[in-house]
């Protein structure tokens, strides 16, 4: 499910680093964010899995258990406002080389139940300066009261203010280091 109007590069990022298995009972989505600041400060938010609160305006407060690597876990508090309250998360990649993150929830006080998400940060060159492309992709198990529609577009719209904080962010630390 690759959308028209995508450049041959997002279909490759896309086709190499966010391919999910699909279940009947599940819908999956990606989001692109074009952002204006180089891959290793946009990088430097996106892996800290044990600080999501960074750049992610749903989330109040992160507790992490190890040193950040694979099987690591978070326990997320939710601002108020959404259905939930907490969410409990493990880290399933961190590829500091290819700069891509995947976690997966794995508990907690919310309906997104199988949530699966990855995100990669890829360079790109826009009118001569450095920027970002991110791309966040997800899986997860549609309730039995919504319909695939209703599921995929509310966690698109997390995903939508949480990619855009992190251009937000991104770009301010960019501006602070010229």
């Amino acid at each position: 499910m690759i959308a028209k109007g995508l450049s041959e590069m997002e279909k490759e990022y896309i086709n190499k680093h966010h391919k999910h298995e699909i279940k009947e009972n599940q819908c999956t989505s990606f989001l692109i964010e074009h952002v204006k600041a180089p891959v290793h400060l946009v990088w430097s938010l996106v892996r800290r899995f044990d600080q999501p609160q960074k750049y992610k305006p749903f989330i109040s407060r992160c507790v992490s258990e190890g040193n950040l690597e694979i099987g690591s876990l978070r326990e997320v508090d939710v601002k108020s406002g959404l259905p939930a309250t907490t969410s409990t998360e493990r880290l399933e990649l961190l590829d500091d080389d290819q700069h891509i993150l995947r976690f997966r929830i794995v508990g907690g006080d919310h309906r997104l139940i199988n949530y699966s998400s990855s995100v990669s940060v890829h360079p790109e060159v826009i009118e001569g300066r450095a920027w970002s492309l991110v791309i966040e992709s997800f899986v997860v198990d549609v309730p039995e009261e919504n319909t695939k529609d209703e599921t995929c577009s509310f966690v698109e719209a997390l995903i939508k203010c949480n990619l855009k904080s992190l251009a937000d962010a991104s770009e301010s630390l960019a501006v602070d280091r010229v």
